[in-house]
């Protein structure tokens, strides 16, 4: 792994948001699995990473799956069902959403992928891959248009046997790949495939749109307002999937030693069986299921919350994009060490947030009480989230680190 003399991990550059990266001249194809309005983490990174880098000049261009049949009807899950060819603008950035004929164990038959990308020779300077992503992957391994570089947002945790089919495919793209992005330095040292490539590893964090967050508009404000006079003081917050890893069984727990209520943004397979395990454990009136709502009651929740309750308890969790957004708007985080997580590297423990141990529900209560009892521990904690937030994590930010790494390894290439 590549180690440059900076506090944050190897291979961040120390821009600190201040240093003039320009992208004008460079001409950049991302290979992705969908884009939005498709759904999914993978697809929001995208496009924030393609459109702040075309808002700093970049000549940017995205092939992905489509994923709308001939109807306009969402097709991701539905194996059988075709999908059509698109080509349009998002902003400056050209997007091509390429037809497929079938998907068979979330790898998407497209029979035109492999001439498209190798059209791109003489078109782009450089080729970014993002991954997990089987079917580019394995695309890209037939035709090798520009020099590449891989953005690893995960271990395969499930699919297995599709991982192991594409490994060939994958030894062939990682070994050509001139640098190997991670999203955090914790990572990357738990991940027994990236260290077979640590000598190409760089730190890439992810970054968001932070202005909705630092400058609310007057409905988030307004929703802020709402939330305070609704659920009163203190109001702990959960936002996210709610799924396994999420841990929100032990946020339940620890609500029975904490006053206040938690507010929990987000809908998923668990919320039966969280609710009634809330009604056994006594606090069943004092959650609000939220579900989903509009990125101003977003906003206004981080807002008006006490402090975000993250207690997720597997490396599923590799990041973490809404501490990010808790941090921006100034709302502490109490999330937990998950060992080989980015997490409690985002949010860090006594500058950002409090850090507890995974599937510890007396160890949260103890975090969120410690909030509540000592002076100026919260005030300390938010000025300190929203300055790491602006510093690490805004979009802007990683498009400059991005455009930079970029010219150095176009460099290299044209060195080599």
């Amino acid at each position: 792994m590549d180690h440059q003399p900076n506090e944050e991990g190897p291979g961040i550059d120390e821009t600190g948001g201040q240093a003039t990266v320009i992208g004008a001249g460079l001409r950049i194809c991302h290979l992705g699995k969908f884009y939005p309005p498709a759904a999914g983490g993978m697809e929001t990174h995208l496009a924030t990473i393609t459109r702040a880098q075309a808002a700093l000049g970049a000549d940017v261009r995205v092939i992905c799956v489509s994923h709308l049949d001939r109807h306009r009807r969402d097709a991701t899950w539905r194996s059988f069902a075709q999908t059509t060819n698109h080509q349009e603008l998002d902003g400056t950035i050209k997007l091509t959403r390429v037809g497929r004929v079938a998907s068979l164990a979330r790898f998407d038959l497209c029979p035109r992928l492999p001439s498209l990308i190798a059209a791109l020779r003489g078109h782009v300077d450089l080729v970014h891959l993002h991954v997990p992503n089987p079917t580019m992957l394995t695309a890209l391994a037939l035709a090798l248009p520009a020099p590449i570089v891989v953005t690893y947002h995960s271990d395969v945790v499930r699919q297995k046997t599709l991982a192991l089919a594409v490994r060939p495919f994958e030894r062939f793209v990682f070994q050509r790949a001139r640098a190997i992005f991670t999203t955090s330095p914790a990572y990357a040292k738990g991940s027994p495939l990236l260290h077979a490539y640590r000598d190409k590893v760089r730190v890439l964090p992810f970054g968001i749109d932070l202005r909705p967050f630092l400058q609310p508009s007057a409905e988030a404000c307004r929703q802020e307002a709402q939330l305070r006079e609704q659920h009163g003081q203190p109001l702990w917050l959960a936002v996210g999937r709610l799924v396994y890893y999420k841990g929100l069984e032990h946020a339940v727990r620890a609500l029975a030693h904490v006053q206040g209520k938690l507010l929990v943004i987000g809908e998923g397979p668990l919320q039966r069986d969280l609710a009634r395990h809330a009604a056994e454990r006594g606090v069943a009136e004092r959650i609000v299921w939220r579900g989903r709502c509009s990125d101003a009651e977003l906003a206004g929740a981080y807002r008006a919350a006490t402090a975000l309750w993250f207690p997720s308890n597997a490396r599923s969790e590799a990041f973490g994009l809404v501490q990010v957004e808790a941090m921006a708007s100034g709302c502490p985080v109490i999330n937990t060490a998950i060992p080989h997580s980015g997490v409690s590297w985002v949010s860090r423990h006594e500058e950002t947030g409090l850090t507890v141990p995974m599937n510890d529900a007396q160890a949260l209560a103890a975090a969120a009480l410690r909030l509540l009892s000592e002076p100026g521990l919260r005030q300390r904690l938010s000025a300190a989230a929203r300055h790491r937030a602006v510093r690490e994590f805004d979009a802007a930010v990683m498009a400059r680190r991005s455009l930079d790494s970029y010219r150095r390894t176009i460099a290299r290439a044209a060195g080599a």
